[in-house]
């Protein structure tokens, strides 16, 4: 099984450099690296087995696949992309189902319902919690700019304040790791107002 997702990994990749927009700033490719990285450290902590690991991978790899053709809904369309690409790397249908299952978990708001959905939905949001948030989240901010209307930089920070206190981790892991970061992050948005 990790041979065929090798050989999907680098199609994919591929695929992604070539194909997603610049203007993605904060959903480029580099993104998607980073998930796969967080994912994994993740995954290690909540001790996941070879093979679920390898459907995790899978699915981080086509979670935002989407954004090749659609801002809105990309996870429909990466869903789309795992039905379509997978049979041809020897994955099951039912690998398929639980890869579109963990891709999903990605959407905002996340309601992951599995112990593989709580790990790609935290990896997916790890940054919220890190020292690293306030120029990922500027990069987000720049992305959304070019693709959706945004009042001011209030607006901005208001809508990060309100994200930030809606959001909560899912694993164990995160919750002990991020969710004291993301808690100074708050603080400092809210006392930027």
């Amino acid at each position: 099984m990790l041979k065929r997702f090798e050989l999907f990994k680098n199609d994919i990749a591929e695929q992604l450099q070539t194909k997603l927009s610049s203007n993605l700033h904060y959903h480029g490719y580099h993104h998607t690296l980073e998930v796969a990285a967080n994912a994994g450290e993740i995954a290690q902590e909540e001790q996941v087995s070879p093979n679920d690991l390898v459907l995790l991978q899978t699915a981080v790899w086509l979670h935002d696949a989407g954004f090749m053709y659609t801002y809105s809904h990309h996870e429909d369309k990466g869903c789309e992309l795992a039905q379509t690409l997978l049979p041809h790397y020897g994955y099951t249908q039912s690998d398929i189902d639980i890869i579109c299952g963990l891709i999903q978990a990605t959407q905002i708001p996340q309601k992951p319902t599995t112990p593989l959905q709580n790990i790609i939905a935290d990896a997916d949001l790890m940054y919220l919690g890190t020292k690293n948030y306030t120029p990922i989240a500027e990069t987000l901010y720049t992305e959304l700019t070019h693709f959706t209307p945004l009042k001011s930089r209030t607006d901005w920070h208001q809508i990060q304040i309100q994200f930030l206190e809606n959001h909560h981790y899912h694993t164990r892991y995160c919750q002990e790791k991020y969710e004291p970061g993301k808690q100074r992050n708050l603080k400092r948005l809210k006392s930027n107002l």
